[in-house]
């Protein structure tokens, strides 16, 4: 089992969220607490990068990094397509 963690940053998107997308987020969290390189990498060229992306909801997508070492999800941007 992972912890999620959001950058500060992750931390101000994740509270401006329109409400039909908290769900959705939640559920990313729950995600990656058990699968965290069920994303996909940021950069294609890098497929085993640990930077990731994944979609969530209908318009989300969540940035991470994955810190095997510390068991750890850090959540660095959401965005969210209105």
């Amino acid at each position: 089992m992972y912890t999620v963690d959001l950058d500060p940053v992750a931390r101000q998107q994740a509270e401006a969220l329109p409400i039909e997308a908290i769900n959705p987020f939640l559920e990313l969290r729950a995600l990656l607490e058990t699968h965290p390189w069920s994303g996909q990498p940021l950069n294609p060229d890098n497929p085993k990068a640990d930077l990731l992306t994944q979609a969530f909801g209908s318009r989300g997508l969540a940035v991470y990094l994955v810190l095997d070492e510390q068991r750890e999800v850090y959540i660095v941007r959401i965005d969210w397509l209105s």
